[in-house]
């Protein structure tokens, strides 16, 4: 409650209200703050909480690492409208790129009341059931990322306790744009199920590499189709910056071409002539396999041609994970994957984590301000002396250089 002051030698001079500042914890101990810090120091940092402790300690503080854990509990209830709000914005967008990665979780110590209205918890029951027969002391879990285009720019993660198909048939539930995955079999069932109207891509990263990694078993035949794929990379490299449509022209005038060239190579005689079993077999029919989904991204300049930016997105869990270990329940997952897209949301937004995560517990915390408010693009905007230029900088630079590289090694080929 806010407090109410009063001058009693001065009657006539009305009550006034001293307004607070956001409170966390009984008794509004902590500021918004600590748990910010917390919260960017383990998932934007990478520090576990007892070597947070040693940072705070440094500062004159000494919690207790069931104080820095009940903090981030508190955030997370406070941010956690807002999560829910950029995946309906994710879901409204074009295109969402998801993987996964394995995540440890600790064998609960009681196997929870079986509910069918969740398949989070029918499936943490099954995992564990099947963990007991084994002798194990831990299950596998995952922690997925989708990722969505530049008009729904918020990377979302979701805690599962399998791979399942659950997961991700539940997450993209009702959602009608293009979904670009790896091939494993869960992905493409959920992408393609009967009424689904999602439209699949394939990876060409993910194409080029099979190629790449069995290129020694005929350097002469592996050459061409490798050759093709680096001319993809080098028109996209190439309309970078350019506008949606303009890069929509030259997919139409070069990259369809490259892929028409490729895809008659396919089914001629040299291609056909490796034995299919090999390394190099079994790459190019991967490629044959996956052609529709991998040639849909030349069809709108808006989609993307590979699968990377989400890869790279999950090095944060396998970054994260070699420091913090694993998760020590269900619950606790779900809120690291809530806390965990604000985090790399923010990042991906250029920002200041620390200073948005402040921001946004303290409004959330106090009812003053709307998550729509608090989206990451749209405190951007309205915070341009939290934003890292430097990161922009350094981003702007690095697609300058390879541009660079690819006309020079046009202009000598």
């Amino acid at each position: 409650m806010e407090p109410v002051f009063a001058v009693p030698e001065m009657p006539e001079i009305e009550a006034f209200r001293q307004e607070m500042l956001a409170a966390m914890g009984e008794q509004g101990k902590y500021d918004a703050s600590v748990p910010a810090a917390i919260i960017n120091g383990k998932f934007g940092l990478h520090i576990p909480y007892y070597r947070l402790q040693d940072i705070f300690n440094a500062s004159g503080w000494t919690p207790t690492r069931s104080t820095i854990d009940y903090q981030t509990d508190l955030a997370a209830e406070a941010i956690e409208e807002l999560p829910k709000h950029m995946l309906r914005r994710l879901l409204a967008g074009q295109y969402i790129g998801m993987d996964d990665t394995n995540v440890t979780l600790i064998m609960p110590s009681e196997i929870p009341e079986a509910n069918q209205e969740c398949s989070r918890s029918m499936r943490l029951i099954e995992k564990m059931q099947e963990a007991l027969r084994k002798g194990e002391k831990s299950l596998g879990a995952k922690m997925w990322a989708y990722s969505g285009g530049a008009d729904a720019a918020y990377d979302v993660f979701d805690f599962r306790v399998s791979r399942h198909r659950d997961g991700p048939a539940e997450f993209l539930a009702n959602y009608s744009g293009h979904v670009m995955a790896d091939c494993y079999s869960g992905n493409l069932s959920v992408v393609l199920a009967p009424g689904s109207s999602m439209t699949r891509m394939a990876c060409w990263s993910h194409a080029r590499r099979h190629v790449f990694e069995a290129k020694d078993v005929d350097l002469t035949v592996s050459a061409l189709p490798l050759a093709w794929m680096n001319q993809l990379y080098d028109i996209e490299r190439r309309a970078l910056e350019w506008t949606n449509d303009a890069r929509s022209e030259v997919r139409r005038q070069e990259s369809k071409l490259v892929l028409d060239r490729l895809g008659d190579w396919l089914e001629g005689a040299v291609a056909r002539s490796v034995l299919p079993s090999s390394k190099l077999g079994l790459a190019l029919n991967y490629v044959r396999n996956h052609w529709d989904a991998l040639n849909v991204y030349a069809n709108d300049g808006r989609l993307p041609i590979d699968n990377n930016w989400v890869e790279r997105l999950m090095k944060r869990v396998a970054v994260g994970k070699k420091n913090w270990l694993f998760v020590g329940s269900l619950r606790a997952g779900m809120r690291n994957a809530n806390l965990m897209s604000l985090v790399a949301s923010a990042h991906r937004h250029d920002l200041d984590v620390y200073e948005y995560l402040r921001d946004v517990i303290e409004h959330l915390n106090r009812g003053t301000a709307k998550p729509s408010e608090l989206l990451p693009d749209v405190w951007k905007a309205s915070h341009p002396e939290a934003v890292r230029t430097y990161r922009e900088v350094e981003r702007r630079d690095k697609a300058e250089q390879a541009r660079m590289r690819n006309a020079t090694r046009r202009l000598l080929s």
